[in-house]
């Protein structure tokens, strides 16, 4: 029986310089940072959670910034998230390619893609971003910068992930997972889970020559997927071990409970719950404004802090 995923909850990628991250999502983009924290297994790395105002799963986008730290530029291909588009009005893609052209990014605006028009570039790290403008996104965008609400991102609209062969992982996410196949054209084929709006969606590529992805700087570690409850992600753990998926134990990320196993495919998958949420250690005024570290890390505050390169920002 299919398990009731909600709809996705986060990307994580692998960035380059940290302030530069910063700079071109809060600056460029015009997301708010909701947490500043580390990397739960390497402390001397950030890990920056990118969102709109409440950081609610389906919008957040998030980074571990590891130039300097002897990590290699990644090669993106097959068994790997490729691609992460944010969701834009209907309209808005004339706003942000002269948004973007003004601080140097290069822009490619695609042919339509399922009905909704598509802006490629790639962020300063070369991980690739979509803007995807539709009118189906009623959630309400972050306006705290200088992009008002009529172009402002609305959060996640999809990831596209690349595999050699479609049929083992698509047989994964629908008979497991709840996902259902909505729409195909050429070699993507779009799949969907609580919904059909952005926020919900997964294209695959079935690309049977693409070269192995190989993880690193400017590339998309894994995808996270939103389950409403910590039993539920329990029962699904144990239906992916019955099936025998390689899966983690539940691991506690503070703001959420997360199991980690790979599609057939390849592909880095996370099922990650709702509760408690980015306002369980931070006021919402104040999100992204303190270092915030895990309980169990707490004492280890001034060794933590003193191996992080200083960033700024407003």
């Amino acid at each position: 029986m299919p398990h009731h995923i909600l709809g996705l909850h986060h990307v994580t990628a692998t960035a380059g310089d940290a302030q530069a991250d910063l700079d071109f999502c809060l600056e460029t983009l015009g997301l708010r940072l909701v947490k500043k924290t580390v990397n739960f297994d390497n402390h001397g790395v950030y890990h920056f959670y990118y969102g709109t105002e409440h950081g609610a799963p389906g919008t957040i986008w998030t980074t571990f910034p590891y130039k300097g730290r002897g990590v290699r530029v990644g090669q993106k291909g097959a068994g790997q998230v490729v691609a992460t588009a944010f969701s834009v009005p209907a309209g808005s893609l004339d706003f942000w390619q002269a948004r973007l052209a003004a601080t140097g990014v290069a822009t490619q605006r695609d042919a339509s893609r399922f009905g909704d028009d598509v802006l490629r570039f790639d962020d300063p790290s070369g991980l690739w971003f979509e803007l995807i403008a539709g009118a189906d996104d009623p959630r309400a965008p972050w306006t705290g910068k200088d992009i008002d609400a009529a172009h402002a991102i609305r959060g996640l609209h999809s990831v596209t992930m690349t595999v050699r062969a479609l049929g083992p992982t698509r047989e994964l996410m629908t008979d497991l997972l709840g996902y259902a196949v909505t729409a195909e054209a050429g070699n993507r084929m779009r799949l969907t889970a609580g919904g059909a709006a952005p926020g919900h969606i997964i294209d695959i590529l079935e690309e049977p020559a693409a070269a192995p992805a190989v993880n690193g700087l400017g590339t998309v570690h894994h995808v996270a997927m939103a389950i409403a409850t910590p039993g539920e992600q329990l029962a699904l753990r144990e239906d992916l071990l019955a099936r025998g998926v390689s899966v983690t134990e539940v691991r506690d990320r503070s703001y959420f409970q997360s199991i980690y196993f790979r599609v057939p495919g390849g592909v880095l998958f996370e099922v990650a719950t709702i509760q408690p949420g980015f306002t369980v250690d931070e006021d919402l005024a104040t999100l992204g404004q303190a270092l915030k570290l895990p309980s169990w890390e707490e004492h280890l505050r001034p060794a933590i802090e003193a191996g992080l390169e200083p960033i700024v920002y407003r």
